[in-house]
């Protein structure tokens, strides 16, 4: 608790989220907490606390003996995938909640970052080698040297995956084959951008959640590495909301950034903070 903070402040879940996100190693589990803290006007500390002690269980339930075997696709696919029924279905992408750490160890369902994030957080307590593999359109989780490819699919109840089936996921997905650039472990702000960036892809066809949507980018603005374009994505959801102002002055400042990059860009974006103005009228 800070100095002038008293037992009844509510948390400041957002700041407690950018120094987290800003610290030397950040914690990825709390990361996603956080996010749902935001999301979730009634969440409380005991409920984050109540969440980590829940990863803490699961990884109990893990035979120490996976250390020495090193089977930990078929052992954490055995326990989270089977016995606990973490899974994924189609539906599970029309709803907000699975894209919320919380909810998702509540539901035992979620998108397959979310249950991405349970193996990793369960596997790392355990003492796994474990990462999380960002592929396009889908992610999923490698155990070991990422160079192995010993890869499993949690929203598939943890289906092992080989080489190939990474190689025709990325062909489904984007048409294209698969570069050893995407083979790259995803760090923890990657993460939480991209949990982020689904909670957006949510909010976008409900223009009645422009709510979620705005914090959403203010919670990714928040992050060391961010795209620039956010700041407009921004500005354009304030405009939407009512505060044609604030809305305008954030748009001529990022119209400032592109003068630099893409003058014709930056004319344009002028051009709908004046209209933004000129709706006070």
């Amino acid at each position: 608790m800070t100095p002038d903070a008293s037992p009844q402040d509510p948390p400041d879940w957002r700041r407690e989220f950018a120094e987290e996100a800003r610290s030397e190693r950040p914690d990825l589990a709390r990361l996603c907490l956080l996010i749902g803290a935001v999301a979730d006007p009634s969440v409380t500390r005991h409920d984050l606390n109540e969440a980590e002690i829940e990863l803490d269980r699961l990884a109990g339930l893990v035979p120490y003996a996976t250390r020495v075997t090193g089977d930990w696709t078929g052992t954490l696919a055995g326990l989270l995938g089977g016995r606990e029924g973490f899974v994924g279905v189609p539906a599970d992408y029309q709803r907000l909640e699975s894209s919320l750490l919380h909810e998702v160890l509540r539901r035992h369902r979620g998108l397959p970052i979310l249950l991405s994030v349970v193996w990793m957080e369960v596997a790392r307590r355990a003492g796994a080698p474990v990462y999380g593999l960002g592929l396009p359109g889908h992610f999923v989780v490698g155990f070991g040297d990422p160079a192995d490819l010993d890869l499993a699919d949690p929203f598939a109840g943890g289906r092992a995956m080989t080489g190939t089936d990474a190689e025709l996921l990325v062909a489904g997905a984007t048409g294209e084959a698969l570069d050893r650039s995407m083979l790259r472990p995803a760090e923890p702000g990657a993460i939480a951008l991209r949990v982020l960036n689904n909670i957006r892809a949510w909010a976008a066809p409900r223009p009645e959640r422009s709510d979620v949507a705005l914090w959403a980018v203010e919670l990714a603005l928040l992050l060391p590495s961010h795209p620039a374009r956010l700041r407009q994505e921004r500005a354009e959801l304030l405009v939407r909301r009512g505060d044609f102002l604030t809305g305008a002055a954030e748009m001529e400042t990022y119209a400032r950034v592109m003068d630099a990059v893409d003058p014709e860009a930056a004319a344009t974006i002028r051009l709908r903070a004046r209209a933004a103005r000129a709706r006070l009228n």
